[in-house]
């Protein structure tokens, strides 16, 4: 939605859909809003349109309080597109620019620090540090209100390199002082815990229906014992699954919704340090397929005579990425019973077990050393010495180029990597009759055929 016309009506309808998609900024009070702020509407001379919160804050606007913006899903566009700001934009949500600096981000990109922040500045009103700041200052408002840190640990478990910059851009921000802040945390998110290592409760957003029975029947069919669990019955069910992060590792527990209203998935977060908060939400994100924009793929697809039914019988059918793209590809290569098997022989065990979680899943030169035959070595190899990039800055279409030039791995195996790994919603297995005119959403396509039980 380009014309800032289309915008404001969208605003005035307090469209949802939109929510993440763009920013309105309110002159007069010189707040940003989320499109469906119950707020109300104000004049069209005083609203002007951005299309981060990031852009917002560098033009001087605060979070509005009562509709949150800083909440709300991601942008749907950056999962779709590969190009240059697409990738940068997966990789600053990773965390890469926190970790790395603008230089490491433009190192992963291949292009030098001025390119990117360029083409980020112009496209989206911000650069790299602006858009980095507004996710920092998000995880900050989250830890400030659910748990019990000491503010000075939140400032830096946020990713700030100071508490003086802490405090500025929570001001900037919010309007307001970080113990203000977290004096008003909402009465839901007050079931606060010592530290994250106790667990951080969240609500991971997503827009539109959201057909949770599909991801949590996938997640329960593949689950690798030690790595992953599910408890419970359809429909009250908890996916739970451990986390190698850049500073330690998680466990993260996500419930299966239970019939209530609301669009999020309630999480709960157990982390050995408290800065890889970003990554790990990020990495759910992907896994749960939250940042999709279901009106466009149910539109498009629904205007099929074969998909149709499909898509009026469950509106808002993801396809599940991963939280570990070369965990994925090893998977998806050896099946269920040898990814235990791998676990089991290979995989670091956790220093504090969880329920019937126990190891992280090995990683590949771990594997590539200790099994480096056949077709699965020649992957891990690959993997390990960067060969095939999966990660969340990858170029597809150089992951695709790479991963058929692995010896052994077949056609099939690929387009589940490049479908869950690289979060391509575009791919077309071979097998199937998959025509153009479900571009751009052909993964989903299939994803709803398989949900009928027209395919395996």
């Amino acid at each position: 939605m380009k014309d800032e016309d289309s915008r404001y009506e969208a605003v005035r309808s307090r469209d949802a859909r939109f929510d993440g998609a763009f920013f309105f900024a309110v002159r007069t009070t010189g707040i940003y809003c989320r499109p469906s702020c119950p707020a109300v509407t104000p004049k069209r001379h005083n609203v002007s349109f951005y299309a981060t919160a990031a852009a917002a804050q560098g033009s001087g606007f605060r979070a509005c309080r009562r509709c949150r913006p800083d909440a709300v899903p991601g942008s749907a566009e950056w999962n779709v597109r590969a190009d240059v700001v697409g990738r940068a934009m997966r990789m600053i949500a990773d965390g890469v620019v926190d970790r790395d600096g603008v230089a490491g981000l433009a190192g992963r990109l291949g292009y030098s620090a001025r390119q990117v922040q360029r083409q980020l500045t112009a496209e989206l009103g911000a650069g790299p540090v602006a858009l980095a700041r507004a996710q920092r200052a998000h995880a900050a408002r989250v830890l400030l209100q659910t748990t019990d840190l000491p503010v000075t640990r939140i400032a830096f478990a946020a990713g700030f390199a100071s508490v003086r910059q802490f405090n500025d851009t929570v001001r900037a921000v919010y309007a307001t002082t970080p113990s203000e802040l977290r004096a008003t945390a909402p009465r839901s998110g007050r079931a606060r815990t010592a530290a994250p290592s106790a667990g951080i409760p969240l609500r991971l957003a997503h827009r539109g229906p959201y057909q949770a029975g599909p991801v949590f029947d996938l997640l329960e069919r593949e689950t690798v014992p030690g790595v992953e669990e599910m408890t419970g019955t359809p429909g009250t069910r908890t996916y739970r699954r451990t986390l190698r992060l850049p500073h330690g590792t998680g466990i993260a527990a996500v419930d299966e919704p239970r019939g209530r209203p609301g669009g999020w998935l309630d999480t709960r977060l157990h982390l050995t340090d408290p800065r890889d908060l970003t990554t790990a939400v990020h990495r759910l994100r992907r896994l749960f397929d939250l940042d999709a924009d279901p009106y466009a793929v149910d539109e498009r697809l629904g205007a099929d005579t074969r998909l149709a039914p499909l898509v009026a019988a469950r509106p808002g059918l993801r396809s599940p990425g991963t939280a570990d793209p070369g965990e994925l590809a090893v998977r998806a290569l050896v099946g269920r019973d040898e990814a235990a098997r791998l676990v089991r022989a290979y995989g670091k065990r956790l220093d504090a077990p969880c329920h019937g979680l126990t190891h992280l899943f090995p990683e590949a030169d771990v594997l590539a050393e200790a099994e480096p035959d056949g077709t699965p070595g020649a992957l891990t190899t690959a993997l390990a010495d960067g060969t095939v990039r999966l990660g969340p800055g990858a170029d597809r279409d150089d992951a695709r180029t790479a991963l058929a030039a692995v010896p052994g791995l077949d056609a099939r195996t690929i387009a589940a990597i490049r479908t869950r790994a690289l979060g391509d919603p575009d791919v077309a297995p071979p097998g199937p009759d998959v025509p153009d005119s479900w571009r751009p959403w052909r993964s989903y396509a299939l994803n709803h055929l398989r949900a009928a039980g027209e395919l395996e």
